[in-house]
């Protein structure tokens, strides 16, 4: 996790060279907001994946890369005062506030594009399908059917009651829906088929939603500090969550019996789905 941090923000740190004219404010928002900080879990599943099929590291560097561009910039807009109007986010202050809200707005939308950018680009991958599949993917995990649709749904529950299914089904769009998609994207890096990523998608299925009961206990329980942010905001919301539908140990059971069946999906594979295995487990024993 570590080294794939590291490898991350040297590409980010490439890709966002500020220049010396008016947009360097821009350049400097996306820095603050993309280098440092974070579990970096999502490009990791992306290399983990693509390891699988021994795809050529630099390839999978930058598809990686892109899906962290997406996810900081789906954080920097969720932490705008008219969504969640969060101070903290990865142990130093939002976008917003230490910019200003316009220029976080305008970061998060170009860190949106720069995701596609590199996707589409020939240095990520020489063939044009794997490209093209690979920027739908991607879309698709952002969209309606993905985290913008569950971030509409999450809106909602502030003044709505969810019961159990209906949270499920906003945690699988809001967060499901690009942890899914970075396992995927590393199968289509591999040029696996779609019928050969059964296995795959169902191991991210069950992580997704393990990920997301886990961080509904850290919401709970965790240490601020470590996580970098604001917790408790859910509870003191009244928003419906995992834990809230479950309570404590049963939802602690439900995670870790997601986390084995996600890894029961990898069974088909042998030590070189290792580094899978181990994030299936990291997300329900981190601090963070």
């Amino acid at each position: 996790m570590a080294r794939v941090a590291a490898a991350v923000d040297k590409q980010f740190d490439l890709l966002l060279s500020v220049p010396d004219d008016p947009r360097a404010e821009l350049f400097e928002a996306m820095r603050h907001s993309a280098i440092g900080g974070g579990k970096r879990l999502r490009p990791l599943l992306v290399m983990a994946t693509a390891r699988l099929f021994n795809v050529n590291e630099n390839c999978a560097i930058r598809a990686a890369t892109a899906v962290e561009a997406l996810h900081v910039y789906s954080l920097i807009h969720d932490d705008l005062p008219c969504m969640d109007d969060d101070a903290m986010r990865r142990g130093k202050p939002t976008t917003h506030v230490a910019f200003g809200e316009s220029q976080a707005v305008l970061a998060g939308d170009a860190l949106h594009a720069l995701a596609f950018e590199l996707l589409a680009d020939e240095q990520t991958h020489s063939d044009p399908f794997v490209r093209s599949e690979m920027v739908a993917c991607l879309a698709r995990a952002a969209g309606p059917s993905g985290m913008a649709g569950g971030q509409m749904m999450d809106l909602v529950a502030e003044t709505t009651t969810f019961d159990l299914q209906t949270v499920t089904r906003l945690q699988q769009l809001k967060t499901g829906a690009l942890i899914a998609a970075c396992v995927e994207i590393g199968a289509i890096l591999g040029h696996v088929a779609i019928e050969g990523r059964k296995g795959l998608r169902g191991y991210a299925h069950d992580l997704g939603l393990a990920f997301q009961i886990a961080d509904d206990i850290l919401d709970v329980e965790g240490d601020e500090e470590l996580a970098g942010k604001a917790l408790h905001k859910d509870q003191q919301a009244g928003k419906q969550t995992f834990l809230s539908l479950m309570g404590l140990e049963r939802a602690r059971e439900q995670a870790q019996m997601l986390v084995n069946q996600a890894k029961s999906h990898l069974s088909i594979y042998g030590e070189e789905a290792d580094v899978l295995r181990a994030i299936a487990e990291f997300t329900v024993h981190r601090d963070r």
